[in-house]
């Protein structure tokens, strides 16, 4: 423990979870802190338990064992403490950008606050100029950061992000993820991240999760002490720790890949 000031946020606390899918054991013995306006990152080898683990934490699913816990503060206009992100875009066809931001507003707010609060998150998100376009009239990383503003409009006190830059184009991932860091910072609030893009974990990551081979156990927690802000593309410190965690987990992805694709994550 350390003598820091404890920051303004939710905490989110997993104490000795594991899972099991019938005869499958998925995760075990899980003790994890996501940190108030912190980004912990989850990785580790194809069916190792990622997503099963951020279903848990976000309360989708009920852990065979084990607990998590929530403290700290949520914020006053929060209308979703725990929102989740899916690489699945999930936008209406038929609703403009602004439209599919409000959808979840409605019922929630008068129409001036609404109003008001998709503005503030299409400008946070560099979508204004985009209001009023169709999904259809938008490449693949605009309608994710349509779907992380829509996110975002409820306030959420903790972001839960299941690998929401994968079925990107490589080209496309790699400049979404420069305006990730950005938007991170600015948005101050927790998240828990699931990727198996290393590249991805060293540049989003204030404490990396590495996760071993069914059942999935913490390997390791490595922190990156430095802003969000301060992390470009090439720099040789984050390549080398990305190289550190691909040695981790290369031989447990390698037999994970010879095996058969199931609902672990």
């Amino acid at each position: 423990m350390n003598d820091a000031p404890v920051k303004p946020g939710l905490r989110l606390t997993v104490e000795a979870v594991s899972h099991v899918y019938g005869t499958l054991k998925v995760l075990r013995d899980i003790d994890l802190t996501a940190e108030p306006g912190e980004v912990m990152v989850l990785v580790g080898p194809s069916g190792c338990g990622k997503s099963t683990l951020l279903g848990i934490i976000g309360g989708l699913l009920a852990p065979t064992r084990g607990t998590v816990r929530c403290g700290g503060a949520v914020p006053a206009d929060c209308l979703n403490p725990l929102t989740y992100v899916f690489q699945d875009f999930s936008l209406l066809p038929w609703r403009t950008v602004a439209g599919n931001v409000a959808l979840v507003l409605e019922a929630r707010l008068e129409r001036t606050a609404r109003a008001d609060r998709v503005a503030e998150v299409l400008e946070l998100t560099g979508l204004t100029a985009f209001a009023g376009a169709w999904p259809r009239q938008l490449s693949g990383g605009m309608r994710q950061r349509v779907g992380i503003a829509r996110a975002l409009a409820v306030r959420p006190a903790c972001l839960l992000l299941d690998e929401p830059l994968s079925a990107l184009d490589a080209q496309t991932r790699d400049l979404l993820l420069e305006e990730f860091t950005g938007l991170m910072t600015r948005a101050a609030t927790t998240a828990v991240y699931v990727t198996h893009n290393l590249t991805e974990a060293v540049r989003l990551g204030h404490q990396i999760v590495v996760l071993s081979r069914r059942p999935g156990q913490v390997r390791d927690v490595l922190r990156v002490d430095r802003p969000l802000a301060g992390r470009a593309a090439g720099d040789p410190d984050l390549a080398a720790l990305e190289q550190r965690l691909w040695r981790m987990i290369r031989d447990d992805a390698a037999a994970a890949a010879r095996e058969p694709v199931d609902v672990a994550g």
